[in-house]
């Protein structure tokens, strides 16, 4: 059986790819998938040479610290492909590892595909030079991405965001609310600290200290949604036995969903709270060294991609010395406190789905892998 080579080194990432593999088992069944990714990716029968949490770095520091063992794994990915000569490759975000394994794939002959670009309109726009160099076909998940590789004369499509046919609400919020013993007549707040190691240890504190506040103040209920890539006990090393706050791992949508308010690290959680048009506050934070090394690089005004997407700040940003507890506290209150606010919030969300266009991403990102295959399989008779 011909294989195909898959990269993910991101959480969301991977759940695109396990997406897309799903949709491709409908055009054929005649390859088997090999490479980097999660358990999503291996439920669709990926065969993982290396996970996720083996390649997620964040900050100079952590990224330096491993670089070694990073080497080793792109080695060993190198040397896969050398034994398995994959018919065609997908390599999906996770620039700074992906474009250097597009340069080698390019001198092997094997066809790129890259799913979801870097944010070349946030910083680093060198990156496109490289694509347009190495890569087949890019395929885009933001409407606003094609002008500017159009520009550079890359070949790119936009295939719209997975995210339209990924997110789903299996419980009744009556169901949800007894499933976790949840009060019904109280609101219901959501904290997601993030999907990766470093982003725990920096947000966490903060976070709980807010619930503190928040408590003392308003009748309310808290969740913490732990990302399924998250050990259990990483979270429970921040929590204190007077913390009245429910920690879940899965029905994570429903928990967004049935909340009154969001309060989430900038990432892939800020375009689902848009989604599902649930009133948000969203955050960051770096070691001071990593921020102050990367702010004089960064070319946008705002963080959240859904206040990228907007044009324009729609949703609070409290990024590095913002982050405080104080400031998450005002600015829930705020919100709670004003329908006009969340009136306002919902309406400008409405017309982010809307310009995210159909359903339908992997399908299509499926049927382009598909064709590159064929394309390629004509080029060698």
């Amino acid at each position: 059986m011909e294989s195909i080579l898959i990269i993910a080194g991101e959480n969301s990432g991977e759940k695109y790819g396990a997406q897309l593999i799903k949709e491709f088992k409908k055009l054929s069944n005649k390859y088997s998938f090999f490479g980097i990714g999660g358990n999503w990716m291996e439920k669709e029968g990926v065969e993982l040479i290396f996970r996720i949490s083996d390649v997620s770095l964040r900050g100079i520091f952590e990224i330096i610290s491993h670089i070694p063992k990073v080497l080793n794994i792109f080695n060993s990915i190198l040397k896969e492909v050398k034994n398995r000569r994959p018919v065609v490759s997908i390599l999906i975000d996770f620039p700074d590892f992906n474009l250097r394994l597009a340069k080698k794939l390019r001198k092997m002959k094997i066809p790129v595909l890259y799913y979801i670009s870097p944010t070349i309109w946030a910083w680093r726009k060198g990156r496109i030079k490289k694509i347009k160099k190495y890569v087949n076909k890019i395929l885009l998940i933001f409407p606003f991405e094609m002008e500017i590789y159009k520009n550079y004369g890359v070949n790119a499509i936009f295939v719209g965001h997975p995210l339209l046919e990924r997110i789903k609400i299996n419980l009744s919020k009556e169901d949800f609310f007894r499933k976790y013993g949840l009060n019904s007549k109280q609101k219901l707040i959501a904290f997601l600290p993030g999907s990766r190691e470093g982003e725990i240890k920096y947000h966490l504190p903060v976070l709980i200290e807010a619930i503190q506040k928040l408590k003392n103040k308003i009748k309310a209920q808290f969740i913490l949604v732990r990302a399924e890539n998250i050990k259990e006990d990483l979270i429970e090393k921040y929590l204190n036995s007077n913390l009245d706050a429910k920690v879940i791992s899965e029905d994570n949508y429903e928990a967004m969903y049935y909340s009154d308010l969001i309060i989430s690290s900038c990432g892939t959680a800020n375009l689902e709270a848009a989604l599902l048009e649930k009133p948000l506050i969203t955050f960051y934070k770096l070691s001071p060294f990593t921020y102050n090394l990367g702010i004089h690089f960064i070319r946008i005004r705002n963080y959240s991609i859904v206040n990228i997407l907007a044009g324009k700040r729609i949703v609070p940003e409290l990024i590095q010395k913002d982050f405080t507890p104080e400031n998450i506290y005002k600015e829930a209150l705020r919100i709670l406190n004003s329908p006009q606010i969340t009136s306002k919030m919902i309406e400008e969300f409405k017309k982010i789905k809307k310009s995210l266009g159909e359903k339908g991403a992997s399908k299509k990102v499926a049927e382009e892998l598909f064709n590159l295959i064929l394309e390629y399989k004509k080029k060698e008779e």
